[in-house]
């Protein structure tokens, strides 16, 4: 008979991420936790405080693969690379950004908050006061999460396939061209991409608005 690994709050956390990727953050409980590990729900809890607690603990592993840029960089080049990081690696957990999102996590650590540190930083340094720091950093985070979740259609999908293609030959089917012309257009005419492609677009085209936005 194989001797079972103890139990620690490492393993908890991949069991709970797979979990989650199956079932949706509403299918994540102890008891379900506990049942795919093989363990009492009583054992988590000599490792884990509760969901939330788990959660930010997955926030916080997704917060630390982000790679954080080198500091002498220019901050629009700074701002650039960490962000197509968070979405990089946001669209490998996509659990992660609906926590987020949801308000069901809440990661305070110096782990956790450095990426959003570093691109307060850049933003300081171009000259935002606090109130232009802060609406760009709202800007920032809803290209960033708004990618997401239009790619993968709830952030349930794959985050490399757009999840509106999918929709696409309903509303071509539906429309009338006499009556919408201008979108009617559009949906019959998207060109091959992809969202991590649209992203960095899009990432770019917000970046030169903030530098032609920065008070002199």
């Amino acid at each position: 008979m194989a001797r079972r690994e103890p139990l620690n709050r490492a393993k908890i956390l991949d069991a709970a991420l797979e979990l989650a990727t199956k079932e949706g953050l509403e299918g994540l409980s102890m008891r379900r936790l506990a049942k795919s590990l093989g363990v009492e729900a009583m054992s988590l809890y000599n490792h884990v405080s509760n969901k939330a607690d788990i959660l930010d603990g997955l926030a916080e592993r997704a917060f630390d693969q982000i790679e954080l840029p080198d500091p002498a960089l220019p901050w629009p080049q700074r701002l650039r690379a960490v962000a197509l990081s968070m979405y990089e690696v946001f669209g490998r957990s996509p659990v992660v950004p609906m926590a987020l999102l949801t308000d069901q996590s809440n990661p305070t650590t110096v782990r956790a908050l450095k990426p959003l540190d570093t691109v307060v930083g850049a933003l300081y340094e171009a000259g935002f006061d606090d109130a232009g720091a802060w609406r760009a950093l709202g800007a920032v985070n809803g290209l960033l999460f708004g990618s997401l979740l239009l790619s993968t259609g709830g952030f349930n999908g794959d985050f490399r396939e757009h999840a509106g293609r999918q929709q696409l030959g309903v509303y071509i089917r539906e429309m009338d061209p006499a009556q919408l012309p201008h979108f009617s257009r559009l949906v019959r005419n998207i060109p091959p991409t992809d969202p991590a492609t649209d992203f960095e677009r899009a990432l770019d085209m917000l970046i030169q608005g903030l530098e032609q936005s920065i008070p002199f």
